[in-house]
């Protein structure tokens, strides 16, 4: 071969080790910006937000969703039900009544306002709430506001657990569950300053934990929980029974090791209790307290029942409230008989010391509708039939939606509910 040719066959030789370099250079540039967007991809699939967004379950998403739109129907009925009624501001719309009473406790502790000649009323109430106000007061200076973000958050999560428990017991009804809840006549306490959401954002996870035999969780939930209600105890009068009777509860290998942490519920009582003996000198002062300044003493249950019911004759502006209070406690008995019949006894230990308290161990019938929110067995009881036949979901809207409607625009008003 020549030189020129020799030249001529290096230059298509030099052109394709120098072609080759470029396309090596152009891959290496297309695999390291794939790379960076592949990194920045996952950075954000690991992002704080992500992780939350991704532990959730489509049906907590779908809880979720109905506990938004929930608060949105809320506030438009809220502020409907205002012109003409009420010219309080928002934040004093949602707390009314015993609101004020877990203010003053976070403020001024049990020796309440120096101005208030009743404040020996305020030992009635349990100290959960209030230690959570107080602990949210540096950073939320107003109490109205800490209650309304307290209720707010809490009803998320319980929009989530209740789902969560629904579907434990049967794929699918979460959505049911969730919706017959937030819609029931008094889910209004939900939005209020009230412990009803705080106590069930506890109770709830406890009682799915137990399910899942996760006792020294579940036991944790309860203590908090009994922190904020007497229904505290209740509630773990259930989960013992939940732990003597579930196969993943006494039963199971070294079950018996995790039953002194069902005692753990009771020390918040307990403790309470105590402070109020050094206070008062009186175990119970906390019920002698109610019984003084709410009418809350044993009474036969029937005379109960006739108190009420005068009382629904007598006084015409409360007259809906207490048919309403009847209507609940009827209810309840109802739910206890149908637990009783399925012998689900876990159910039956939890429902049944409140109904002794509620129905018999007051003059009358009081806070028994409130009281309806903390019934989850019920609602349960409506999403998984509901899901099976919608027709049964539709009559129960038909009747709880609306009074849950006019409720939202009496309490918000300064009209007593419950």
């Amino acid at each position: 071969m020549t030189e020129i040719q020799q030249a001529g066959a290096a230059v298509p030789e030099r052109d394709r080790e120098q072609g080759a370099d470029e396309a090596s250079a152009k891959m290496a540039s297309v695999e390291t910006s794939g790379g960076t967007a592949a990194g920045e991809r996952a950075e954000q699939r690991t992002s704080p937000l992500h992780r939350a967004v991704s532990w959730l379950r489509p049906s907590d998403r779908t809880a979720l969703l109905i506990w938004f739109f929930w608060q949105v129907a809320s506030y438009i009925y809220l502020f409907l039900a205002g012109p003409g009624r009420t010219e309080d501001a928002l934040l004093d719309r949602f707390n009314r009544y015993d609101s004020y009473n877990f203010m003053d406790i976070a403020k001024y502790g049990y020796d309440g306002r120096p101005d208030d000649p009743d404040a020996a009323r305020l030992i009635a109430f349990f100290p959960g709430l209030p230690l959570l106000l107080r602990v949210l007061y540096p950073f939320i200076p107003d109490l109205r506001l800490a209650l309304v973000l307290t209720s707010l958050v809490a009803s998320a999560v319980v929009a989530v657990a209740l789902s969560r428990l629904s579907e434990s017991y049967r794929e699918g009804t979460g959505h049911w569950t969730v919706l017959a809840f937030f819609l029931s006549p008094f889910a209004v306490f939900l939005l209020a300053g009230y412990t009803e959401a705080p106590f069930l954002a506890l109770a709830i996870p406890a009682w799915l934990l137990a399910r899942k035999g996760r006792w020294e969780a579940a036991a944790v939930c309860a203590a908090f929980a009994s922190s904020i209600r007497i229904s505290g105890l209740f509630l773990a009068f259930g989960l013992l029974v939940q732990f003597l009777v579930a196969r993943n509860g006494l039963r199971a290998p070294g079950g018996w090791r995790k039953a002194p942490w069902l005692v753990l519920p009771g020390v918040p009582v307990l403790a309470y209790m105590i402070y109020l003996w050094h206070r008062t000198g009186d175990l119970m002062a906390w019920k002698a307290a109610e019984a003084q300044y709410w009418g809350r003493y044993p009474e036969a249950p029937w005379t109960v029942f006739i108190n009420t019911w005068n009382r629904s004759i007598n006084e015409p502006v409360l007259a809906t409230s207490y048919r309403e209070e009847i209507l609940s406690a009827m209810v309840l008995v109802v739910l206890i008989v149908a637990r009783l019949i399925r012998r689900n006894w876990a159910d039956v230990a939890y429902l049944a010391p409140q109904a002794v308290a509620l129905l018999a161990m007051s003059s009358f019938y009081m806070s028994v509708g409130r009281a309806s929110l903390l019934w989850w067995p019920l609602y349960i009881s409506v999403g998984l039939v509901g899901s099976r036949k919608p027709w049964v979901f539709m009559a129960y809207l038909a009747v709880a939606a609306p009074v849950w409607a006019i409720n939202v625009g009496n309490f918000t008003t300064g009209a007593w509910v419950g």
